[in-house]
């Protein structure tokens, strides 16, 4: 039996552009946890810590599809080298500012210029679809990009405050920087790969926000998102109500191995079912394995239940991200792509400050209720745009 995954290593210059990817995605994970731990060692609170990496998330959310959207229009290699160097170059300020105790605005301005940072899995998913367009091994390629996300979100979260705590409270951002720069280097370098400029000259650019798929994808995965934090969020409080925040880590660690799982499976399938028929199960079943977790009474149920809830999560990205190659047109493809990664982002954001007001009011098993309320939601906007997700670009 061949191995779908082998075969889509086998196109040149696919393995290349996947590894340096995957460097240069690291600072997505890294970064913000980065940021907090960093301060929050340097400064002796938190508050500032969290309103310097909300700054650098949010106004990341924004800028990235506007940079995606340039990206269309001229070209990876045209513009990433730019926005790469002020991200850097911000980073650095940032270290600077935290290690010489400069002023506060100092470190919410380096935090609003390190934001320039390129979407990387928007660019690595247009390379992909560059070699494999309508084939069959597209969904594969999606499927390893979801599981690299995963695993980027797994270790760098963990690698980033490692080192803050064992090295030195710069530590985490400095790797992070570096993984930035050598990665997005190397990925630019493989110009073999690098996506077909396709929009046309004198016609209006419309952004892919406008078109009514990425529309509806996005919202959806917004509450996706929310469900994602929520989780972490509700695991956090209720291991330590049950006596063992120890466990915490281990159990959201078994909640993204769930979802890694599964992608993989998923990704070897070539499944019939049309594109918007296979999100709309994805998101029934991630809505009903959610349920379980109202019902964790100790560390072993929640683990259990944590790890049935994360299997529909990477489903749910591959088929979305599907969704959005064959229903954007090629000519803001990286944009679109960016668009839902960003709703992804604003969900988690949204999603951990809104389970953790529920947490603080009614206890931390009613987070879970959050999970459950945003499945529903996702569920419900992903069926009610069935008629528009069917439509070919």
């Amino acid at each position: 039996m061949s191995n779908p995954y082998r075969e889509i290593f086998q196109a040149p210059g696919t393995k290349g552009f996947a590894a340096a990817g995957f460097a240069a995605r690291l600072p997505i994970a890294m970064a913000p946890i980065g940021i907090v731990t960093m301060l929050s060692q340097a400064k002796g609170g938190y508050w500032l810590a969290g309103a310097v990496a909300a700054t650098f998330t949010l106004t990341n959310a924004i800028l990235a599809p506007q940079i995606s959207r340039l990206v269309d229009r001229h070209g990876q290699s045209r513009l990433l080298v730019p926005a790469t160097a002020i991200a850097v170059v911000a980073f650095a300020l940032l270290m600077l500012a935290t290690h010489l105790d400069w002023p506060a605005w100092t470190l919410f301005g380096s935090a609003l210029l390190a934001a320039a940072m390129p979407s990387m899995p928007a660019m690595v998913r247009a390379r992909w679809t560059e070699v494999f367009r309508d084939t069959p091994q597209l969904n594969t390629a999606f499927a390893f990009e979801s599981a690299a996300d995963e695993l980027v979100y797994i270790a760098g979260a963990s690698l980033s405050v490692g080192l803050s705590v064992a090295l030195f409270p710069e530590a985490g951002v400095l790797i992070s920087t570096l993984f930035l720069a050598a990665g997005m280097t190397a990925f630019v370098l493989q110009k073999a790969t690098e996506p077909k400029v396709r929009a046309v000259e004198g016609v209006p650019h419309r952004s892919a926000i406008t078109l009514p798929a990425v529309q509806i994808i996005t919202a959806a995965l917004i509450f996706v998102g929310a469900i994602f934090a929520t989780a972490e969020v509700s695991t956090v409080a209720l291991t330590k109500d049950l006596g063992q925040p120890g466990a915490a880590s281990l159990v959201i660690g078994v909640y993204a191995i769930g979802s890694f799982i599964v992608g993989l499976i998923v990704g070897a399938l070539n499944l019939r079912a049309p594109l918007n028929r296979q999100l709309l199960v994805a998101l029934a079943v991630l809505l009903v394995t959610t349920v379980p977790l109202l019902a964790a009474n100790s560390v072993v149920t929640l683990a259990g239940a944590i790890f049935l809830s994360g299997v529909a999560i990477s489903p749910t990205f591959i088929t979305a991200f599907g969704l959005v190659e064959r229903r954007v047109p090629a000519e803001v493809l990286t944009e679109g792509v960016t668009w839902v990664m960003t709703g992804i982002g604003i969900g988690m954001a949204l999603g951990a400050f809104v389970a953790g007001w529920v947490v603080d009011s009614f206890g931390a098993r009613s987070g879970f209720w959050v999970s459950i309320v945003c499945a529903t939601s996702a569920l419900t906007i992903v069926g009610l745009g069935q008629r528009v997700l069917a439509r070919p670009v």
